[in-house]
């Protein structure tokens, strides 16, 4: 925190300002959580320390419930465990999330509390314990890869900063395994606050609550009701991008206001049926879904309208899964087109969606388009992410090697696609991972 300075922002509350210059992808601190649990269905396959997602975790002799990498993060976890552990082990079960997180602060300041958990056989109410505003001040804390979901957090210095639609700085959960981390804070986990354009000193420092792929109003709306305050931030008062989010078509065949109307409805009563088609796993029928809703959106909405988009990108996902690549590789190059005209250059769900796009286009044979994507993606994940981080480490390798197959397309585009089927025929083609109804890890972590 030494280049950042704790202010009074009118109307916010307390907020973040920089005391120096900070350029895009600069680190501008890292801070490990004050407290941390894992999700209940997770516990048994994410380290309770570094929470990462491993095949073969070690769990705890004693309680039976705490399951860790490796010894090196059990014993990173040892002085925040061991009250847990004692009280868990006497009481044969251990407490849900919700008690585990009013138990969970640090360096062991709650033994009594734990004790208290113990001889009540019951969880604790919220009259009996001061507990942390983890509605508001709570983060998101996802696997190694950014795709899911599997914790939540405290950050004291980070829930500091304020929210604006079109941040200057983003949020990202660093548990790469690099000795750097390590020797700072005796653990793998730490989040970041980095910066996603030039910042100078005196510049308030703001992260975006909410996803931007929504009109103002909207963002608005989700804003009041999770974190409890009117958003006044430049693209909210000037509802700037509202107009492309709403786009129709233009021309000679300008939709009627009715027409677009029925339409817009028709594509909220669909993604019903997506969501419920996917919970069930019947993906075939998704794509049904996906292209009789294009069929009515195409002549209606224009390429930016965000129901275009989300129907764009469930139907590239899921067709990805099922190993349609040439269609999936169609509809995942028009919305990054449209994203690409609504995010923040370098937002990081952007360069999410330019890297599954870009996987797309390369596994359906499209590698020039492919690699370019790839490598657009690359370049908005060094920011986002940096160079460390897992998912980052990926995509470099992607680079690497559809930068090899790019030379050898273009010194023989024959001889590149019989080498290419060739090896499709002897190795089975890695399958996209499974649809999921979740969308991308939010920032803050939303309590039900």
């Amino acid at each position: 925190m030494e280049s950042v300075e704790v202010f009074t922002s009118e109307g916010k509350g307390r907020g973040l300002k920089a005391q120096k210059e900070f350029l895009p992808g600069d680190v501008i601190f890292a801070e490990p959580a004050y407290a941390a649990v894992v999700f209940d269905s997770l516990t048994h396959v994410i380290c309770h320390t570094c929470f990462k997602r491993q095949e073969r975790l070690h769990r705890c002799g004693q309680c039976k419930f705490a399951y860790y990498c490796d010894r090196t993060c059990q014993r990173a976890a040892w002085l925040n465990h061991k009250n847990e552990c004692s009280a868990i082990k006497r009481h044969g079960k251990a407490p849900t999330e919700n008690i585990r997180w009013e138990l969970a602060p640090r360096a062991g300041a709650h033994q009594q509390a734990w004790g208290w958990w113990e001889r009540m056989g019951r969880p604790l109410g919220e009259s009996q314990m001061v507990r942390p505003r983890i509605n508001c001040n709570a983060f998101t804390l996802s696997d190694q890869r950014g795709l899911q979901a599997v914790g939540v957090g405290i950050f004291p210095n980070l829930c500091q900063a304020n929210h604006d639609c079109w941040p200057n700085c983003t949020v990202i959960f660093n548990n790469g395994n690099h000795e750097a981390v390590r020797s700072m804070f005796h653990t793998q986990m730490r989040i970041e606050l980095r910066a996603l354009s030039k910042i100078s000193p005196g510049d308030e420092l703001t992260v975006s609550y909410v996803d931007f792929l929504n009109v103002s109003e909207e963002r608005r709306r989700q804003l009041k009701k999770q974190y409890y305050f009117d958003c006044t931030c430049e693209h909210c008062k000037k509802q700037i991008k509202d107009d492309l989010m709403l786009a129709v078509k233009e021309g000679d065949h300008k939709p009627s206001a009715e027409t677009v109307k029925e339409v817009i409805q028709f594509s909220k009563d669909t993604l019903e049926k997506i969501n419920k088609a996917r919970l069930e796993g019947v993906y075939h029928e998704v794509v049904k879904l996906c292209r009789d809703c294009l069929k009515k959106q195409e002549p209606v909405l224009g390429d930016t309208n965000l129901y275009l988009l989300r129907i764009l990108s469930i139907a590239s996902e899921v067709l990805s899964y099922l190993q349609m690549f040439e269609e999936a590789a169609d509809y995942a190059k028009r919305m990054v087109d449209g994203y690409m005209k609504i995010y923040h250059p370098n937002n990081a769900q952007l360069g999410m969606a330019v890297m599954r796009a870009g996987v797309t286009h390369w596994h359906a044979g499209l590698i020039e388009a492919g690699h370019g994507m790839i490598c657009k993606a690359y370049a908005i994940l060094l920011i986002t992410h940096g160079p460390s981080h897992p998912i980052t480490k990926d995509l470099e390798v992607m680079r690497v090697q559809t930068e090899m197959e790019l030379r050898m397309f273009q010194q023989n585009e024959f001889m590149y696609y019989k080498m290419r089927e060739a090896a499709l025929k002897n190795q089975k083609i890695e399958v996209m991972p499974e649809p999921s109804n979740e969308t991308a890890p939010s920032l803050f972590h939303k309590k039900e």
